[in-house]
């Protein structure tokens, strides 16, 4: 064999070796771009790319192929959150301008969290279907963090801009250098070096932070002054083929953004009716609206300790800072904290947050029947609204503004993929694209709850069981319960435990055995304890084995107690009760 012959047998077989297949057989396709449905097709995944859809009585799946049977389910174009923030957690402590909790907690842990927690956060977009992340405000640390997970199966497809080009910004992050979020720009060369500093860091897009009435002036006032500086960045990064997304809420600085080249407003004009030439202006500038219908109320339901979590956000979102949420019922700065509760729920705040949401929604409704380009995105990271779990309430906060299941379908899809001329590329299940996509088990346009249902998740080819994208730890597990006991969801705390398990008193007299007994036991009292709350206060994890120190409240009544959970087959199965 010459060396020629030698080495072209060695790229034959090397090509071979990464020349992979997959056949998704007689399932029904979700097309999101012609608004329907396909039954009994093949769909066939070569490496990682969709290369054949034909119906599967004309296909014939080679022996060596991988098979998934697809009878009875539909393959969904992998969903698109279209606005998050890698740098806020979703916590009660990640936002320090909006309540300054640093003496309970240190905003340098906070950020420190955000770093190492960025690869479970992509897990868990991942294992809820969500296959593109489009962060629209981080900092110069992501921009680079980013790269760590390019290739990475486990990994949505990130988009991501630097920090948020602002003419205003809140002293608690100044000077944080590279974890800095916000680019102060007083004067039009602030905003266009605001725009050269980010490019060797390679965004995919730049954003824009369009704060009205923060110097005193009036909205428009404000707005006017800002305007050329706002003008002088949307050049700048229009010149270096930059897309630029902006925050304006108001009609006049979402108005003024348009007309001088935004391309994607990230939140919905909340304060006013749009009218038809607004309506016209977005179209006739091809502007995709991200509405983030649930950010808000994120905020004011925490504040005012009212919170409520469905089954599917105690069981999918990170546990910690879901948990965290409720911290206000027991922390020692107790007038911040009422202070807080009743500013949230006096009758000003709930009007005026219930006017701003009835305005998002009738105008989200007005736009989306116009034909303007509508793309999912929820601000997760937001005190309230946690990374991947929180996408599901906003489908439902779109269908309660009148969007059809199928709109919101388009609109978490291939529409996500549009805001970066990204729909040739992913957004739907088309031959050429990416294979990134869903199988769920129930028709997601009769549902959307269907979304949730995901039997696999196929990213960038590869093919996951969205169960073992993130695995439960022990701690995992005890948080889960405490969380679910915290909110009094009878279902969502029973879910850790094993169905036999072992309830004792320390340290051997078995109290009662069974979920079913627990569940009677649980189950009065919720549904009777009055100002039931369990505050950790300490935790010590050893192996299968979570120790919780625990101060508890029954009414007026507060006890200290010590909990000690034993783990077996990723299930609760003792507890052991010191008090």
């Amino acid at each position: 064999m010459t060396t020629k012959t030698f080495f072209s047998f060695l790229s034959l077989l090397s090509f071979f070796s990464v020349f992979s297949q997959t056949y998704i057989t007689n399932v029904t396709i979700t097309d999101v771009e012609n608004h329907k449905l396909i039954p009994n097709q093949t769909v066939v995944i070569t490496n990682d790319l969709i290369t054949t859809i034909e119906p599967t009585k004309r296909v014939k799946v080679p022996k060596n192929a991988t098979v998934i049977d697809g009878t009875e389910k539909y393959l969904v174009p992998g969903l698109t959150d279209a606005h998050i923030h890698f740098f806020q957690n979703g916590g009660l402590y990640t936002r320090p301008d909006v309540i300054d909790l640093r003496k309970d907690k240190s905003y340098t842990q906070e950020i420190a969290l955000a770093k190492e927690n960025m690869e479970n956060k992509l897990r868990r977009y991942l294992q809820n279907g969500i296959t593109s992340v489009i962060d629209v405000g981080a900092n110069y640390h992501f921009l680079k963090q980013r790269e760590d997970f390019t290739d990475k199966a486990f990994s949505p497809t990130i988009f991501i801009t630097g920090p948020l080009l602002t003419t205003f910004e809140p002293e608690v992050y100044k000077n944080l250098g590279n974890d800095e979020p916000f680019t102060l720009t007083k004067t039009i060369k602030d905003g266009i070096n605001g725009v050269k500093k980010q490019l060797e860091y390679k965004p995919d897009f730049i954003k824009i932070w369009y704060i009205a009435g923060a110097d005193g002036l009036s909205i428009e006032e404000s707005a006017l002054k800002n305007l050329p500086i706002v003008k002088a960045i949307i050049d700048e990064a229009h010149i270096n083929n930059l897309k630029v997304a902006v925050h304006a809420t108001q009609r006049i600085t979402a108005q003024l953004a348009i007309e001088n080249g935004a391309d994607y407003l990230v939140h919905s004009v909340d304060d006013e009716i749009i009218n038809d030439d607004f309506v016209k202006l977005l179209k006739n500038n091809n502007t995709i609206l991200c509405p983030t219908l649930i950010v808000h109320d994120g905020y004011v339901n925490t504040f005012g300790q009212k919170t409520e979590m469905s089954n599917y956000e105690l069981l999918k979102a990170d546990p910690y800072q879901l948990g965290s949420l409720l911290d206000l019922k027991h922390l020692p700065n107790t007038l911040l904290i009422n202070n807080y509760k009743k500013g949230s729920n006096s009758n000003e705040s709930i009007a005026r947050l219930n006017k701003a949401n009835s305005i998002s929604r009738a105008n989200l409704k007005i736009l989306s029947d116009a034909g303007v380009l509508i793309a999912t995105g929820t601000d997760a990271g937001n005190i309230g609204t946690l990374h991947a779990s929180s996408y599901l309430a906003e489908l439902q906060a779109m269908k309660k503004s009148g969007m059809s299941n199928w709109q919101i379908l388009t609109a978490s899809t291939i529409n996500g993929a549009k805001i970066l001329d990204k729909e040739n590329e992913f957004g739907s299940v088309s031959v050429g694209k990416k294979a990134n996509l869903i199988l769920v088990n129930d028709n997601p346009v009769n549902n959307l709850e269907n979304l949730t249902k995901i039997d696999l998740v196929i990213n960038k080819g590869v093919v996951f069981n969205p169960k073992n994208l993130l695995k439960d730890t022990p701690v995992d597990l005890a948080q889960r319960q405490l969380n679910a006991y915290n909110f009094r969801n009878l279902e969502a705390f029973l879910e850790p435990y094993a169905e036999d398990v072992e309830v004792y008193s320390y340290p051997e007299k078995l109290l009662y055995k069974g979920k079913e007994t627990m569940r009677k036991q649980y189950s009065s009292m919720f549904e009777n304890t009055p100002n039931l709350h369990c505050e950790l206060k300490e935790r010590i994890v050893q192996g299968n084995i979570v120790i919780d120190k625990e101060r508890v409240q029954f009414g007026n009544k507060i006890i200290e107690a010590v909990a000690i959970y034993h783990i077996e087959n990723n299930k609760i199965k003792k507890v052991y009760f010191i008090q």
